[in-house]
């Protein structure tokens, strides 16, 4: 169930098909193409960027010595890269000026 401070898939979609009724039938094949698209771009290790709302990339995080908080033992915590995005200047401007 949404909180109401986010917006799921499914609500993307609805909420699109509502706005452009003429569309209604394509958009969740729409939305589904371009998330899977940027999925896509992401396994490759290429970055996304969309002008005006911001660019999704990946960051490294070597291997490391970690702890198992329920027994305090250490275990080794393998290397990984992190889905990471960043806002850019338009969107940053906009969310600020809506919130003061």
């Amino acid at each position: 169930m949404n909180d109401g401070n986010s917006v799921t898939k499914s609500e993307l979609i609805s909420r699109l098909a509502v706005q452009f009724p003429q569309l209604a039938k394509d958009t969740e094949f729409a939305v589904k193409t371009i998330l899977d698209a940027m999925v896509e771009a992401l396994v490759r290790g290429e970055r996304v960027e969309i002008r005006g709302f911001g660019s999704f990339g990946l960051n490294y995080r070597p291997s490391r010595l970690g702890r198992n908080p329920k027994t305090g033992e250490q275990v080794q915590v393998p290397e990984k890269y992190i889905p990471h995005f960043k806002a850019g200047k338009d969107l940053r401007e906009r969310v600020d000026l809506e919130k003061t």
